[in-house]
């Protein structure tokens, strides 16, 4: 199942260079691409505040 990023997120783009496939973009927030995340969890274990989650 692909992680969601919560409005915890403080848009720093941490995760958006660790995503291997692309999946996600940095808007004000980040925003993931749910039919493109693999759910590797790489992005979640860099984010500094924990905004993003499994969904």
């Amino acid at each position: 199942m692909p992680r969601k990023v919560t409005d915890a997120c403080i848009g720093c783009g941490a995760c958006v260079s660790e995503c291997p496939v692309d999946a996600i973009t940095l808007e004000e927030q980040s925003v993931i691409d749910p039919n493109v995340c693999i759910d590797c969890g790489a992005c979640q274990s860099v984010c500094p505040v924990d905004a993003i989650v499994e969904e």
